[in-house]
């Protein structure tokens, strides 16, 4: 289980300038489905291939159950995105791949909506999310991976404060394809602390 008591009693909520993190529900499935479903071409390059099933509210409720299961074992949280003034959905982070013991580190993923890209979204969740991973639960490491020819993603993990460690061969399939990724990482000693984040 997670070492950090509230925790366990209800899931967190991440406010920021302009967007509030919180885990899903169904009643968020239409607005996901539905982004999920205009942004298609743009996400899937860089998924696991969709189920033919991927948008169905059944699989949403499966989807859901996982990522409470994760949380309830302290392996993981799921957040979505909304943008705090009209409650949008925007897009997805998770930090998952929990360990504790002598490892203390755990994996961002993470996906944005087609019509939201660009706008410096993400690269705000992942500020948000970075202090929660090493002050809140007290982790010592962040990682992420991605697909070397995702620019977007790169420059987003760069911009972050993550450090490229390497080249992981044939990591993930991904769009029913092994590719090759860049590991990418950050420990808390090493973190640099935006200054909008320093003044509070």
């Amino acid at each position: 289980m997670l070492d950090v008591p509230f925790l366990r009693r209800q899931p967190p909520a991440l406010k920021g300038e302009r967007l509030i993190l919180r885990m899903p529900t169904m009643g968020d499935h239409a607005a996901w489905a539905a982004l999920r479903n205009e942004s298609r071409s743009f996400l899937e390059p860089w998924e696991p291939r969709w189920a033919p099933d991927e948008l169905s509210r059944a699989a949403f409720r499966q989807r859901l159950r996982r990522y409470r299961s994760e949380f309830d074992q302290g392996t993981g949280i799921a957040f979505f995105l909304f943008d705090a003034r009209s409650d949008t959905l925007t897009g997805g982070i998770t930090l998952s791949n929990i360990r504790r013991g002598v490892a203390q580190t755990g994996s961002i993923g993470y996906w944005m909506g087609q019509r939201f890209a660009g706008r410096g979204m993400m690269l705000e969740a992942v500020r948000m999310v970075i202090p929660f991973a090493f002050e809140t639960l007290r982790l010592h490491r962040l990682e992420a991976a991605c697909i070397p020819d995702n620019d977007r993603s790169v420059g987003l993990l760069e911009k972050a404060g993550f450090q490229r460690e390497g080249l992981l061969k044939s990591y993930l399939r991904i769009n029913g394809s092994w590719r090759d990724h860049y590991l990418y990482a950050l420990v808390a000693e090493e973190r640099r602390v935006p200054a909008s984040e320093e003044r509070g």
